[in-house]
C-alpha cells in the first residue's frame, strides 16, 4: 500500500548566517474574514464573545491564549488558530486559507536590515514594534509581515515560499557578511 507522507511547503527549513537564522514556522489553521458591508461591528463582537478578540484596526495584531488575528487590509483580517466559530459567517465572509499560506520567522539583529533589501516598509522596532502587521511586498510577492518579540513573522502564498525563502536567504548573506 502506498503511505503518502504530508510535507511543509519549505520541508522545515531552518538556516543561518551570522546571528540571522530563518524558519519555517510551523503549520496552523488560518481563515480569511471580510464583514459584509454594514457587519463590521457585528462580526467584531462575535469574534469577542467566541475568541477573545475583536476585529483589528489597521496594522493590529491580537492574541488570546492560542487566537491570533491579524490586520490584512481594508475590512479584512486573518485569524490564525483555532477553528472559526461558526456565528461569524452570519456577519461576513470565513474563508479557510490553511493551505494557502507559508509562515517563516526571521530572528537576529540584523532582521530588519534584511527586509529592507526586499521590502519597501521600515521594519525596525521603532517604525514597526512587535505586535504590528502589514501587507507589503516582498521582492516581487505579496507577504502578511508581523513583528514579534526576537523577529519578524512573515506569510507568503504557498506557491511563492520557495522563491521567499531563497531571496530572504541572499539578503541575510548579504547583512551576514557586512557583519
Amino acid at each position: 500500500m502506498i503511505r503518502l507522507a504530508v510535507e511543509t511547503p519549505l520541508g522545515g527549513l531552518c538556516v543561518s548566517h551570522g546571528d540571522l537564522t530563518l524558519a519555517e514556522l510551523p503549520a496552523i489553521r488560518l481563515t480569511w474574514l471580510a464583514p459584509w458591508p454594514g457587519e463590521a461591528r457585528a462580526m467584531s463582537h462575535a469574534l469577542q464573545a467566541a475568541h477573545g478578540v475583536h476585529f483589528p484596526e489597521p496594522g493590529e495584531t491580537l492574541e488570546n491564549g492560542s487566537t491570533r488575528i491579524l490586520w490584512a487590509g481594508r475590512a479584512q483580517a486573518l485569524l490564525a488558530g483555532p477553528a472559526p466559530a461558526t456565528e461569524l459567517a452570519h456577519h461576513g465572509a470565513v474563508v479557510d486559507q490553511t493551505e494557502g499560506w507559508a509562515g517563516l520567522r526571521l530572528e537576529g539583529a540584523g532582521a530588519a536590515q534584511v527586509l529592507a533589501r526586499l521590502c519597501p516598509l521600515d521594519l525596525r522596532g521603532k517604525a514597526f514594534p512587535p505586535g504590528r502587521t502589514a501587507r507589503s511586498l516582498l521582492g516581487h510577492m505579496n507577504a502578511q509581515i508581523t513583528a514579534v518579540d526576537g523577529g519578524l513573522e512573515l506569510m507568503v502564498m504557498r506557491s511563492m515560499a520557495g522563491t521567499a525563502a531563497a531571496e530572504i536567504e541572499e539578503a541575510m548573506r548579504s547583512v551576514a557578511a557586512r557583519g
